[in-house]
């Protein structure tokens, strides 16, 4: 029986992606990711930066990709064109679709914006893809009805350290449901907003309660 329960106990720490520590905290900051941004931009964040200076958040690649793809442990998760994943909010709403992730949120929750509305898609229904249009006039795609993300701490494609950060965020499925088959063993915080950004606001980039 103890081994067993052993055996339970290594598979849900299993769960959590590298880059946290045993007090829930994230050991990758949002300082680290810009730094990697800088190395290696990303082709649609850069190119025809001139001719779109006067569109809000332009610094954000346009998602043109839906995938459905099984991850291991994970289970099933959407990711984008460059196979970063997907997340939903919980403080978000799917009826009527809404976003709540605005200001430092969407620093950390950078959305899944679109031009048209209509992006390729592999395993992933037509008729439960949406847009809605955000606070800055911005078009973000949804998954039925919930509005899709990035996470900035995600170092690289593939990887899920959104998995219930703040018990918020989630990984979404093809479905538009939360894929909670695999949680971490604690609470994860996000990371903190980039300095540049946070600076930029004047707020010195403290998270304070932790609201997205």
């Amino acid at each position: 029986m103890a081994g067993a329960l052993a055996g339970v106990a290594l598979a849900l720490q299993g769960c959590a992606p590298a880059g946290y520590n045993q007090d829930g905290d994230q050991v990758s900051v949002a300082n680290e990711a810009a730094a990697a941004a800088e190395t290696t931009p990303t082709p649609d964040a850069s190119e025809g930066a001139e001719e779109t200076a006067d569109e809000p958040k332009k610094d954000v690649p346009i998602t043109t990709k839906l995938t459905a793809k099984n991850l291991p442990r994970m289970g099933q998760a959407v990711v984008d064109q460059e196979g970063w994943i997907l997340y939903r909010f919980d403080k978000d709403t799917a009826n009527p679709p809404t976003s709540n992730c605005v200001d430092k949120c969407e620093q950390v929750w950078p959305p899944a914006y679109t031009e048209n509305g209509k992006p390729d898609l592999s395993g992933v229904d037509e008729s439960k893809v949406g847009v809605i249009t955000r606070e800055d006039g911005t078009k973000q795609l949804t998954l039925d009805g919930w509005a899709l993300y990035r996470y900035i701490g995600d170092k690289k494609p593939g990887q899920w350290k959104g998995q219930g950060v703040g018990g918020t965020w989630f990984v979404i499925a093809a479905d538009g449901k939360r894929n909670v088959s695999c949680l971490p063993t604690f609470t994860p915080k996000p990371v903190e907003p980039p300095a540049e950004d946070a600076a930029d606001k004047g707020d010195g980039g403290d998270s304070e309660t932790y609201n997205y």
